[in-house]
């Protein structure tokens, strides 16, 4: 890891620092790095860098608006390849709260997020949208039990290994595998 030096005003680090409390980080190092990576996706995203992406899109609706319900249900199947999974909250007797998460090509599940948000009666739409490879075909990773322990096992030299990968076929041949880009 490389270190920098850096120069701020009074006032800019105090700021600064107030945040870094109120985010509960132990050192300035931490939250710089954590700002820089936001800041770069958000670029990588914006820029369109990002072909693929995962995401959750989260609103809050109305379903006393006319048809308002039906008509976001049925997008969601219109654009079923997008959908991962949706989860559904009533807040009192006229709002609902809805937190759908998403994947696919970026264009797409930005349009989807845009049209829904869009729709007359949905308040509070946002669409957090985060950076994705595609991994196309087979592909090996290691294998955990149910603890999160990796499996250990005897190879062909009878000696115990403490991990092991093999290829898997996920059913992904015909459709993209997605993997989220990791923090750098």
């Amino acid at each position: 890891m490389e270190r920098i030096t850096m120069s701020l005003d009074d006032g800019l680090l105090a700021e600064f620092d107030g945040y870094i409390r109120r985010k509960g980080y132990e050192n300035r190092s931490e939250a710089i790095r954590d700002l820089l990576r936001q800041r770069l996706e958000q670029d990588r995203m914006e820029s369109d860098d990002a072909r693929y992406g995962v995401g959750c899109l989260s609103y809050v609706y109305n379903h006393h608006q006319r048809e308002l319900a039906r008509r976001l249900t049925q997008s969601q199947h219109d654009h079923h390849d997008l959908m991962l999974s949706t989860l559904h909250v009533h807040l009192d007797h006229e709002n609902c709260l809805e937190v759908v998460l998403v994947k696919g090509e970026t264009a797409s599940v930005r349009g989807f997020a845009e049209a829904t948000i869009a729709e007359t009666g949905v308040r509070h739409g946002h669409l957090h949208l985060i950076a994705a490879d595609v991994v196309q075909g087979r592909h090996s990773h290691p294998h955990h039990d149910a603890d999160g322990h990796s499996h250990v096992s005897d190879g062909e030299d009878g000696h115990h290994h403490d991990t092991h990968n093999h290829e898997h076929d996920h059913g992904h041949d015909q459709m993209p595998h997605l993997h989220v880009k990791p923090k750098t």
